[in-house]
This record gives structure tokens, C-alpha cells and sequence, in this order.
């Protein structure tokens, strides 16, 4: 990815107005930070005439006053310094915001399929974690930055103006340290950061997945072992921390070492300049301030030290968000063409996944009329769910054409596509929100009437009688949560609401249970009247008494007629059909200790 822009530049482009904020509190920092060094020259005031008047003390007139200015100095710097962050805060959370509002923007215009292939792990750990890796960079470590570039100038002023012989070995340690410095933070830990974000979020997308598996761990007694890729990121992630862990062990421990050593090397210049004799009065003046100066340089190193590491962060963030909003939304007409009717046609059909070895579907050619009603059935990766997901557009063909009344799907606004076609998916999702406004999503000029209306056709009466606040009650508070045919019945009420010609199931009612089947059913029925439906189904009972069965294998439409056709025929259907029929009779009896399965194959 080639940038046009500094990371700066390209933070400062989110923060509007705000970007005077961020500059004043790099203004405010670099005053705060010489504010905290004069401090120190008061100190050394005290201490320069308690040991000109030592042993009479009482001669020491002006230690009070040179405490107090001490004093006023490290409170100005402090309130100052306050200033600073207040205005890198504001503006820091202003931009983090930006940014998120625009790569969301952006993800909603990219064709729903990406979400998909990306993985709504990692997309979401790159919207919040990288913003906010920019957030914390803008409101704490930038102003520390200007802050931290401001004090070595400063110190180095004041390492030479007292005495050059000590300022100048005071600066011995610091060489050192930069090398060691360079050896963790150089090029190579750019590359490093980003094998370690590679990592992390590739772990935190694994264990999404495997979240949403659980139900099928608990039910069938597996480990997360079970999750060969979940458990293949957690050890590719340890793998790389304690590599990398290792690597900077030395250096690390150098480079602690050196930057707290400065006063060796004042006690090595001390003992030098004394020559084997008592120490001068001067010398020893000098020696003091500079023992209590130095431990600046700690400081000052160690901000530095994260700053090239955060700002490695930054980068590998901000090119985390470009790998986001570098793609392309599908292309889209500027007028767009309206459908006759709600029939669907493939015409050659070919489509393969980003990355894919082969085609998910090849030299497709059907044809579903208005109002009919159709099932895509076959085995696991025939390309049933692909093929649904083309009508909505998910994707675009590589090959031939997908059309809705005889338009071809790249030729609608994505608005009026959207407004043909409703997708019920296998596992539909509801917001945290009131079931009015859940409903609503798909009609939000609907009124309160209609969205009872569409939840009576989805048999949702029963739903809404034992809620708390009826269709106002909000899911996911104070114990209010639905089962999986539940949610499945208001997201149907959601699409009766949006009232589209063309409707695609997805295994509509895999998640149900039986009672809640049995509305799900009801409620499909309400649903196809006058509509295209398109349902996709591995349970066969749901899909027998459709007007036709396309049966997908291999990318390709092996055969497609009615259930008795099909079985009749001969053809894979038959075979799935009869399976499918062995499978349900089975039922486990026990009698004792001994378990026998009747029924299906022996």
C-alpha cells in the first residue's frame, strides 16, 4: 500500500478543527517539560550556598526562597502540562471517532460477502483496537513526544553550562543506551509489530468462531482441541511472544542498565579531576548537581524508547484500517435499471472466492419464475449458500450474469436491489434495542401498527405477551433473552415488514426447536404468499412440497424437478432423500447397561 501521507498527516485529516488542539498541546508539553528542568537550577542554588557557608548555616539566607520557586516551577509544569493533555484528549477522541465512523461507513457499502471471508473477528478487532491504538497515541504519547524531544535539548543546555567535563561523560550513557535502544526498536521491530498484530488478530478471530461453536462442543464432548485453528493461533501467538521476548532480553537489560549508570561515570570523572587529592569545593558542587540531575536522562530515554515503539503501532494500525478502506465497493450505475417482475435467472453462471483453488460454482443456468417457490438442496460445498448469495449480490460472477425480472443484478441501484430481496439467514441477529426497533430496521418509517401487524403474520403474539414492556421491551437487559427460533420469528416479522417480492432462506429454522419449528413453518407460509422464495435446506422434510428442487453438486446443478421427480428419477436426491429418511428413524432404547440403536443402517 503506498501512502500519500505522513501518519500524522493522515491522523490530523479525521480530526477537522480539532488538529489546533492536538498542535497546542504539543505547544503546551514543550513548555511543561522546560518548566520541570528549572527546578533543578534552584536546587542547585540551595545546594551551591549551604557548602559556601558550611559550617555557618545561619549565612544561608536564601534556601526558602530558591525552595519555593522550586516548588512553583514543578506546579506550573504540572498545571501546564494538565493543559496539554486536555486538549490532546479532545482532540485524540474526536479523531478515534472519525476514523471509526468512516471505516464503518465504508464497510457498510462493501458487498456483504466480506464480512464472510474476512471474518467478523477480525474486522471488528481492527475497527475498535486499531482506533484506539491511534486514540491512545494522540491523547497521551504525542504530547509526551514534543515533551520528550523538548527535555534532552534542554538538559544538554544545562549539562554544559555548569561544567562541560561532567555534562560531556554524563552523556557517555546515553550513547550507549541509544545503541542498545536501536537494537530493539530499529526497522526490525516494524516487521516484528507486525507479525505480532497478525497474530493477535488472527487468535482473536479463531476464538469468535469457536465461541459461536460451543454448542457443538458441549453437545458432542470435545475440547478446544477440537478447534485445530483456534488452538494453531493460541500456539502461533505464544510462539512468537516468547521468541520475541528473547530477542530483546539483552538489549533490554543493557539498556536498563546504562541509562541508570550515569552516576558511575560522574564518581569514575569526580575521582579523576580530584587527582588522589581532596576534592575542590567547585568539583564537588558540580558533582552533587549533576547526581541529581542525571536521573533525567532515565526518564527521558525511556519516553523515547516508546515512542519509536508506538509510533510502529500507529503505522501498523493506520495500515490495518487501509486494508479496509482500500477495497472497492462494488461498482455501482449511476441510474439504475428497474426489474420486470420478481422471477430470477442464472445465465452461465461461474463464481470462485478470493483466493480459491477452484470455482464455488461453474456454468450455472436456471431459472426460477415469479411466485414460485424453489429449494437449493445437495451435499456440503455444492454451492447452495453461494448461489443464494449472488441474488443479493454478496458477491459478484466472475462469469455470466445473475438477473431479477430480467436485469441484470449489476445494473440495479443497490438501493432497489436491496428493496427485491430479503435474506433470512440461519442464525439472524438481533440488536440490543426494543423489539419495535429491532423490527423497524428494515422499515424505519413504519408505523407502530404495522410492525404488530408484521409480528401477528410472524406468529410472534406469544413472544410478545411475556415480555415485560410488549414490543418496547429491550432484549438483552434485566434477563430478557430470546431462544434461537424466537429471534428467528422476529427476523421474519422484519422481512414481512420490509415487504420484499423476493425472499432467501437460509436454513431458516436450523437453530429451532420443534414448537418453535412449527411457528417458524407458519410463518414462512405467511411469508411466501405472492413471493419468490428461495429456500436452502439440508433437513429435506422442510422442502418437499416446493414447486421445484434445484440439486447442486460441485458447483454445477446436477438435477431439478419436484420431490417425486426427483425420486423417481433416481438421481442424488433420491440417495439424500433415503439417507436423509434412515437417519430420522433412528432412536436409542436402553435396557440396563446395554444400548441398541433401531432403526437406520446396521
Amino acid at each position: 500500500m503506498k501512502k500519500k501521507s505522513s501518519n500524522m498527516s493522515e491522523l490530523m485529516q479525521y480530526a477537522g478543527k480539532h488538529k489546533y488542539l492536538t498542535y497546542s498541546s504539543w505547544a503546551l508539553s514543550v513548555i511543561s517539560a522546560a518548566l520541570a528542568l528549572v527546578p533543578f537550577v534552584y536546587i542547585f542554588f540551595i545546594i551551591r550556598e549551604v557548602i559556601q557557608v558550611a559550617p555557618n548555616f545561619s549565612q544561608a539566607t536564601h534556601i526558602v526562597f530558591n525552595g519555593w520557586m522550586a516548588v512553583a516551577f514543578a506546579i506550573a509544569s504540572i498545571i501546564v502540562y494538565f493543559g496539554a493533555l486536555m486538549c490532546s484528549h479532545l482532540s485524540a477522541f474526536r479523531i478515534a471517532g472519525n476514523m471509526r465512523k468512516k471505516t464503518m461507513q465504508h464497510i457498510s457499502m462493501l458487498p456483504i460477502g466480506f464480512i464472510s471471508e474476512a471474518g467478523s473477528g477480525k474486522v471488528r478487532r481492527i475497527v475498535n483496537e486499531s482506533s484506539r491504538a491511534t486514540e491512545t497515541f494522540l491523547a497521551h504519547q504525542l504530547p509526551d513526544m514534543a515533551g520528550a524531544i523538548a527535555t534532552p535539548i534542554g538538559m544538554i543546555v544545562m549539562l554544559f553550562l555548569f561544567d562541560w567535563r561532567f555534562g560531556l561523560i554524563s552523556l557517555v550513557p546515553v550513547a550507549l543506551g541509544f545503541l542498545c535502544m536501536f537494537k530493539m526498536a530499529g526497522p526490525k521491530m516494524a516487521e516484528d509489530m507486525k507479525l505480532y498484530n497478525g497474530a493477535l488478530e488472527d487468535m482473536n478471530n479463531q476464538a469468535v468462531e469457536y465461541v459461536r461453536g460451543i454448542p457443538v462442543v458441549k453437545t458432542f464432548g470435545q475440547t478446544v482441541h477440537s478447534f485445530k485453528k483456534f488452538q494453531g493461533s493460541i500456539d502461533n501467538y505464544y510462539k512468537f511472544c516468547v521468541s520475541y521476548c528473547k530477542k530483546c532480553r539483552a538489549p533490554m537489560l543493557w539498556f536498563t542498565m546504562l541509562i541508570n549508570s550515569a552516576f558511575a561515570f560522574l564518581i569514575a570523572l569526580a575521582l579523576i579531576l580530584a587527582g588522589g587529592q581532596a576534592i575542590t569545593q567547585g568539583v564537588l558542587l558540580n558533582f552533587i548537581f549533576y547526581v541529581i540531575f542525571t536521573p533525567i536522562i532515565t526518564t527521558a530515554l525511556t519516553k523515547v524508547m516508546y515512542m519509536s515503539e508506538n509510533g510502529m503501532i500507529v503505522s501498523d494500525a493506520l495500515e490495518r484500517i487501509h486494508s479496509i478502506l482500500d477495497l472497492n465497493p462494488l461498482p455501482e450505475v449511476e441510474i439504475g435499471r428497474k426489474p420486470q417482475d420478481n422471477c430470477v435467472e442464472f445465465e452461465n453462471v461461474t463464481f470462485r472466492y478470493a483466493n480459491a483453488a477452484s470455482d464455488a460454482l461453474r456454468g450455472i443456468n436456471l431459472r426460477i419464475n415469479a411466485g414460485e417457490t424453489v429449494a437449493f438442496v445437495g451435499p456440503s460445498g455444492g454451492g447452495k449458500t453461494t448461489a443464494a448469495g449472488l441474488i443479493s449480490r454478496f458477491w459478484d460472477v466472475q462469469e455470466g450474469a445473475v438477473k431479477i425480472g430480467g436485469v441484470n443484478v449489476k445494473d440495479m441501484k443497490y438501493e432497489e436491489l436491496m428493496s427485491n430481496v430479503s435474506y433470512v439467514f440461519q442464525d439472524s441477529k438481533l440488536l440490543k434495542t426494543s423489539i419495535l426497533e429491532n423490527v423497524r430496521l428494515s422499515n424505519p418509517n413504519a408505523s407502530e401498527e404495522e410492525v404488530l401487524l408484521a409480528l401477528h403474520k410472524a406468529q410472534c403474539d406469544d413472544i410478545i405477551a411475556k415480555l415485560p414492556d410488549g414490543i418496547n421491551t429491550v432484549i438483552g437487559t434485566k434477563g430478557v433473552y430470546l431462544s434461537g427460533g424466537e429471534q428467528q420469528r422476529i427476523a421474519i416479522a422484519r422481512v414481512m415488514l420490509k415487504n420484499a417480492p423476493i425472499i432467501v432462506l437460509d436454513e431458516a429454522t436450523a437453530f429451532a426447536d420443534p414448537e418453535n419449528e412449527a411457528l417458524v413453518q407458519k410463518a414462512f407460509s405467511e411469508l411466501s404468499k405472492n413471493r419468490t422464495v428461495i429456500m436452502i435446506a439440508h433437513r429435506l422434510t422442510t422442502v418437499r412440497d416446493a414447486d421445484r428442487i434445484f440439486v447442486l453438486k460441485d458447483g454445477q446443478v446436477e438435477s431439478v424437478g419436484t420431490h417425486d421427480q426427483l425420486i423417481k428419477s433416481g438421481s442424488l436426491y433420491a440417495k439424500m432423500w433415503k439417507d436423509y429418511q434412515t437417519s430420522v428413524s433412528w432412536r436409542v432404547s436402553t435396557k440396563g447397561t446395554e444400548i441398541k440403536i433401531k432403526g437406520g443402517v446396521k
